[in-house]
């Protein structure tokens, strides 16, 4: 069984995802930790050198290599994954169990303001410009997002309640 999370940066994939794991008993993989060590190169460096198109297709290749595994796993997926080619597509032919974590604008502000420098998208970009940007990305991806087969609304919420959550979806 695969259990896939999608949503924004910052909407709390991966916090959710270990908790998540840890419940089930299933082995969790954030799926961009799973490219840098299969492809042995950080993100940043791989869209640095080989740039975006490569990047892609390789997140692809190695994103249905996991849906394709025979183990039961928690999928935290990169932001934009679901929104390149086919992957969303691919993922929903290979579970029914995929969960949007949909958080506000004004609460992805809050959580990416204090992990600006750590996120190489959003780095660069002035604290005033955040909303706009993050308001464009939202409404582009929204279309993927929605295809999702649950949706967790995650504002005001801590990670352990939307957790509870998504086991009451899957139970």
């Amino acid at each position: 069984m695969k259990v896939v999370l999608i949503g924004y940066m910052g909407s709390g994939k991966t916090t959710v995802g270990k908790l998540l794991s840890k419940e089930l008993n299933f082995e969790f993989v954030d799926l961009d930790v799973y490219i840098e060590t299969r492809l042995n190169e950080k993100i940043a460096d791989l869209f640095a050198t080989k740039g975006e198109l490569y990047f892609r297709k390789r997140e692809s290749e190695l994103l249905n290599e996991l849906l394709d595994d025979k183990r039961n796993l928690v999928i935290a997926l990169g932001g934009g994954t679901p929104c390149y080619g086919v992957n969303m597509d691919t993922i929903l032919q290979k579970t029914d169990l995929v969960f949007y974590l949909k958080l506000s604008i004004a609460s992805l502000i809050e959580r990416l303001h204090k992990e600006k420098e750590h996120r190489p998208l959003i780095a660069h970009l002035k604290d005033e410009d955040l909303p706009e940007f993050i308001g464009k990305h939202l409404f582009e991806r929204s279309i993927y997002y929605s295809r999702a087969n649950y949706t967790v609304t995650g504002d005001h919420k801590d990670s352990e309640l939307v957790k509870e959550e998504i086991l009451g979806l899957l139970s």
